[in-house]
């Protein structure tokens, strides 16, 4: 099954690196799919890939990425035990946030199917973006953030995109209190 899984992803993310369903494939180098285990019990969606990714084709590896490597393993989380994509798979130009409409075709062809996939127990969409790709355009991070609410049947435990923390320092504590939880919760929902 988990092989299945694999493979499905694989061909999900090949369809993604040739994608124009949006004007974000006309700009981006590499885009950026997602990566982690294809039966993660946590899937951690962030908003978009930035400079780094796109170079790269792989999520949260430029200066954020090293500070959520810092922050997971604070709360005793293993990145690699998780599965982390991005509510769209291409860096929207100027590093400017992703479009409603670019949310909404990235999210049904491509996140939603990995969720399907994969099948988590707990979702965890890092910022604004990333909440209005899980939940639906009507919903505000400052409305859900840090609480566990329930969507078919899974859990979806929003919290700050990580990025946050360069613009707005007293957000770390905050961040790593959600992270903590967001572990807690994790071990609940797997034991």
């Amino acid at each position: 099954m988990r092989a299945e899984r694999g493979q499905r992803l694989q061909a999900l993310a090949e369809e993604a690196l040739r994608c124009y369903l949006c004007p974000l494939g006309e700009s981006r180098r590499l885009a950026v799919p997602g990566e982690g285990p294809p039966d993660a019990a946590l899937v951690l969606v962030g908003e978009a890939p930035g400079e780094k990714e796109d170079e790269t084709g792989r999520p949260y590896v430029g200066n954020t990425g090293h500070l959520l490597d810092h922050l997971l393993e604070g709360a005793g989380l293993d990145r690699q035990e998780i599965f982390i994509t991005g509510a769209v798979k291409c860096r929207p130009p100027g590093n400017r946030t992703p479009r409603a409409s670019e949310i909404e075709v990235c999210a049904r062809h491509y996140l939603w199917p990995q969720i399907q996939i994969i099948r988590p127990r707990i979702i965890c969409p890092q910022g604004t973006a990333a909440v209005r790709a899980v939940l639906g355009p009507g919903f505000k991070l400052s409305e859900v953030r840090g609480r566990p609410l329930e969507r078919d049947g899974r859990i979806i435990f929003a919290t700050h995109h990580p990025a946050a923390v360069f613009y707005r320092e007293e957000l770390k504590i905050t961040l790593e209190q959600d992270l903590a939880s967001l572990a807690c919760l994790l071990r609940q929902v797997i034991c």
